[in-house]
């Protein structure tokens, strides 16, 4: 039995799509919703429905108590996202939706870190999270609990950078974002 053989030469862009690789803008999606039951699931499914991957997702409530936003974020390459958001508009309970750009947005992302670090290397941890501007919030003998807010590429650096210190457990919430300047939200 012979070989396959790729008949022709596949570019960068065809190998890195037919591998599910991000390769598209970051879409991050600021929804305006009513705060009602069911809201979210009806949201999310419309997405999954559409073969969307959603890669971070808050939801909180607004300075409205009878109002929601729901920030997401996902990779737009594989799908084109304007059938998407018209259908979001089509839902009864969504108000407003905005596809942010991300370099006129400000986004942050909230991460919990429990490192281990005892006595020998608690020293070199503390170092760690102060050139990273975290915060200490929980201390144990045999390890630490650290906050760590900023961009997802910071929070992804610190992970980095304490995983060899032993990383016995993290929790993170997904980018919550707000476009810059004065305007509509």
């Amino acid at each position: 039995m012979g070989e396959p053989v790729t008949k022709e030469i596949l570019s960068l862009e065809e190998l890195e799509a037919s591998a599910g690789v991000r390769t598209g803008r970051k879409h991050i999606l600021s929804i305006l919703v009513e705060n009602k039951p069911g809201v979210l699931t009806r949201i999310a499914g419309l997405f999954a429905r559409r073969g969307f991957n959603i890669d971070t997702l808050a939801v909180g409530p607004t300075d409205d108590p009878t109002l929601s936003r729901i920030t997401l974020t996902l990779d737009g390459a594989m799908h084109p996202i304007d059938q998407v958001t018209k259908q979001l508009h089509k839902l009864v309970n969504v108000i407003k939706i905005r596809d942010l750009e991300p370099s006129e947005t400000v986004a942050r992302e909230l991460a919990l870190f429990k490192i281990s670090a005892d006595a020998g290397t608690r020293a070199e941890v503390m170092q760690m999270v102060e050139i990273f501007r975290g915060k200490i919030i929980d201390v144990s003998r045999r390890s630490v609990i650290v906050e760590v807010t900023g961009s997802w590429e910071k929070i992804e650096a610190f992970e980095r950078m304490v995983r060899p210190f032993g990383l016995i457990e993290m929790a993170r919430t997904g980018e919550i974002a707000i476009a810059r300047g004065r305007g509509e939200t």
